[in-house]
């Protein structure tokens, strides 16, 4: 028997400037540890993995950041919102799960688990994956790191 179909799920930045559409590819809400996320974030970045079914509407008011050489970042060029983490190679986007108003699924993932701080942690469940095992899995499905 087949899952639920896939929905498209909508969300704002704060100040209403860009819209986010967007179709889940995987239930639940990922959470990564890395700390470029943090450090981006002022914690884990708690997204929704919604691959290449992504479209904004106020497209003018996103600015890109090259957060290296297979990734950028977006926010909102008024208001700071973080609209997404776009992984160039695969054109996938993880959205942050807060611009989200509707209810998602549970922290079905961690990521960069070697590299959370000590200061927080969340209650056990959730797969965890170290920077060496995602860095192994985008490899052995052929993608590069330069």
């Amino acid at each position: 028997m087949a899952g639920p179909e896939p929905h498209t799920i909508t969300g704002a930045c704060l100040c209403k400037k860009v819209t986010v559409h967007a179709t889940p590819v995987r239930d639940g809400v990922e959470a990564c540890h890395c700390s470029m996320c943090r450090n981006w974030n002022g914690g884990p970045l708690l997204s929704v993995q919604c691959g290449t079914d992504v479209r904004f509407e106020g497209e003018q008011h996103i600015e890109r950041y090259a957060s290296s050489g297979w990734a950028e970042r977006g926010f909102c060029k008024h208001c700071g919102t973080h609209l997404f983490f776009h992984f160039i190679p695969a054109d996938h986007y993880a959205i942050p799960a807060g611009l989200f108003d509707v209810e998602l699924g549970p922290l079905s993932e961690e990521i960069f688990i070697d590299e959370k701080p000590s200061y927080y942690a969340f209650l056990d469940g959730a797969h965890r994956k170290t920077g060496a095992e995602i860095i192994a899995e985008a490899k052995a499905a052929g993608f590069t790191f330069d």
